[in-house]
């Protein structure tokens, strides 16, 4: 770990030698940060990558099914390991095979349990539809978002850190000056040293945490996009499919 490597420099570890226990210690937490950074910042990564390839494989299944929005195909794959669009699709579904049987007339053929007619919605009961896959989206916005404000926390937290450690030492080794009564750059020298070991330790953790942050939040930007665009093509759809009722004269009383 880059952490570990720095330290082992002679010249950084002459640093530390030289630090007072207030200026170890910040060290040392700054290393404990710089592990919970690259871990989960890794972790986070994979989930992403996981999710990303996973929606995009539900995607193009959607996009291929034009027959029909509810299909055995997609309601199997959205039930599964698919991804926030798949997990988006599901609550949909969910929500509008209930309108569908609750028009037709044939309750407890669920998803997956049977084929359900579809019947003509109402303008209510498109709005709910709408409703439940906003809060679908909602809620796999907060589940990629999460550990995201951690990583925040740690690109803003640990240069102020590093800084307190320096400001610190630097105060410690002007006060033992000001006690010898004279100015010896060569007393002054490991003080110093030890006091600018923090700020190094704090960029340590705060540049990479920040290249990472903002790597992880444009791609959640990205996926979030994908979410809302797939919203809009499923209410769009289900659009289209009423309009094909409405012309082979489907039922008009749900």
């Amino acid at each position: 770990m880059k952490f570990l490597l720095i330290l082992s420099v002679p010249g950084v570890y002459y640093a530390y030698q030289n630090s007072d226990s207030v200026g170890k210690a910040i060290v040392l937490m700054l290393l404990l940060g710089s592990v919970a950074t690259w871990t989960t910042m890794l972790d986070k990564a994979i989930s992403l990558h996981r999710a990303n390839k996973a929606s995009k494989r539900f995607l193009a299944m959607f996009k291929s099914n034009t027959r029909s929005l509810v299909t055995q195909s997609l309601v199997r794959e959205g039930t599964g390991d698919s991804g926030p669009l798949g997990a988006i699709y599901s609550e949909g579904v969910d929500k509008l095979l209930e309108f569908y049987e609750e028009g037709s007339g044939s309750y407890g053929m669920g998803m997956g349990r049977g084929a359900v007619t579809p019947v003509k919605l109402s303008a209510a009961q498109f709005d709910a539809i709408e409703a439940v896959l906003e809060r679908a989206v909602s809620h796999q916005i907060q589940e990629l978002e999460k550990r995201i404000g951690f990583l925040g926390t740690l690109v803003s937290l640990s240069p102020f850190c590093g800084l307190f450690g320096t400001v610190w030492g630097v105060m410690l080794a002007f006060c033992g000056i000001a006690a010898a009564g004279k100015a010896d750059f060569t007393a002054l020298a490991p003080g110093v040293a030890g006091a600018l070991l923090t700020t190094v330790a704090g960029l340590v953790v705060a540049i990479p945490s920040l290249v990472g942050y903002n790597a992880l939040n444009a791609t959640i930007r990205n996926m979030t996009v994908a979410m809302d665009n797939f919203t809009e093509e499923f209410m769009v759809r289900l659009k289209l499919e009423q309009l094909s009722i409405d012309s082979k004269g489907g039922n008009h009383d749900a």
